[in-house]
């Protein structure tokens, strides 16, 4: 754990770390070649039984493919050898890693249960601080009458960096009243990285309230969606698109296009490239801007301590206004360090959070924010690297 906090501004640490998990996973792998090997013995055995069983003519037959016992006995010294080989290097290298560990003088810290244990409640909340006028501003494009150039279909870009609220804008939109009042039909789709149109259009007629089709070309999935808005005023959300190539584009938004006059699609995308080609005009776009710091406290304060009682959170509302500073007016980081701080109790826990090496990186990697650094190293270990083993699925 010091390690691993001490890393992000230590290279070395950074490098003795990295070697100590490079073999651990080598120690499962020669592990799970040595189970793999004793299963695929017992499965021999089990064959040779029941070649037994059965009749002599069978018998020869099965005994054929059957390893001899010397050559079974030879292969099992072979991997024996072999297995001890690893296991000797993988020891030789383990104890220079330990005998390394020495030149860093990590410190053990106990962690005490109470870290561990999550509260049940999560920082998902319905509640939303800021973004009115954003959101009327969205209302209104959605339902004015006009269009770009006279399509019947006008496209409404939200743009921003990720964490400012791009998607709770959209949400707000999408469930106001009037909003569902004015429309036949609304449809939520994300889009993520990479843009897959079949997998897309699919997701619309599946919000139409059509049955998917087993067909993956995309001319039928098309014809689908155009006979399906025909005369229809929709609101399509497409949230989080990347894709910039404009053919792609212009694939799925044609049969959208036979729907009736007033039908949105709105758009949510941190690339201002992505905006200009879905839109065109700059006017129809809405680009977010960060909360204010009071509005970022509001929602900092809702999800860390107003569930406590008035003389604790009385206490640690200095501390919090301090951590709050550092969310730079992003929603995200806010809910994530309220999220962080629901589960800390004392004030020595919060001073820890605010002194914390980690704000004092400057080399983040882009879009990745120190807030949510942050929460992820005070996860238990065990728990971090549940967390890791989630990077091989796909966004979304």
């Amino acid at each position: 754990e010091n390690a691993e906090e001490r890393q992000m501004k230590e290279v070395d640490v950074r490098y003795w770390l990295d070697s100590l998990k490079d073999v651990s996973y080598e120690m499962d792998d020669v592990l799970d070649e040595w189970s793999t090997e004793i299963l695929k013995q017992q499965i021999q055995q089990q064959e040779k039984a029941a070649s037994n069983a059965s009749s002599t003519s069978t018998t020869k037959k099965v005994c054929f493919c059957i390893p001899a016992p010397w050559f079974c006995f030879g292969r099992q010294v072979v991997l024996r050898h072999d297995i001890a080989v690893k296991i000797k290097e993988l020891n030789e290298r383990l104890a220079l890693i330990v005998s390394e560990r020495q030149n860093y003088n990590f410190q053990y810290t106990k962690r005490g249960i109470e870290q561990i244990e999550r509260q049940k409640s999560s920082s998902f909340v319905d509640k939303t601080f800021g973004r009115v006028d954003e959101k009327d501003k969205v209302v209104e494009k959605l339902l004015s009458g006009s269009g770009q150039g006279g399509e019947t279909c006008l496209v409404i870009p939200i743009t921003g960096m990720g964490g400012i609220g791009k998607t709770t804008l959209a949400q707000l939109a999408y469930n106001d009243e009037k909003v569902q009042a004015h429309f036949h039909t609304r449809i939520w789709v994300c889009v993520s990285d990479p843009f897959d149109e079949i997998k897309i259009a699919k997701a619309i007629i599946e919000g139409l309230k059509k049955e998917t089709p087993a067909s993956n070309e995309l001319h039928t999935l098309k014809s689908i969606i155009h006979e399906s808005v025909k005369g229809k005023k929709f609101l399509l959300v497409l949230d989080d698109v990347w894709n910039q190539d404009y053919r792609k584009w212009e694939q799925l938004k044609l049969p959208l296009q036979n729907g009736a006059v007033g039908s949105r699609i709105l758009v949510t995308t941190r690339k201002e490239e992505v905006a200009r080609m879905v839109v065109g005009a700059s006017t129809d776009m809405v680009n977010l801007e960060v909360l204010s710091e009071e509005n970022c406290w509001e929602l900092f304060y809702h999800i860390a301590l107003a569930d406590r009682k008035k003389n604790e959170s009385k206490g640690l509302e200095f501390i919090g206004k301090e951590i709050v500073k550092k969310c730079k007016g992003l929603p995200l980081a806010a809910k994530a360090l309220g999220g962080l701080m629901r589960c800390k109790k004392t004030r020595k826990e919060w001073e820890d959070v605010l002194n914390s090496k980690i704000w004092e990186v400057d080399e983040v990697e882009e879009q990745v924010f120190q807030p949510l650094l942050l929460s992820y190293y005070d996860l238990a270990p065990a728990i971090k690297r549940c967390l890791l083993y989630c990077v091989i699925f796909p966004k979304d």
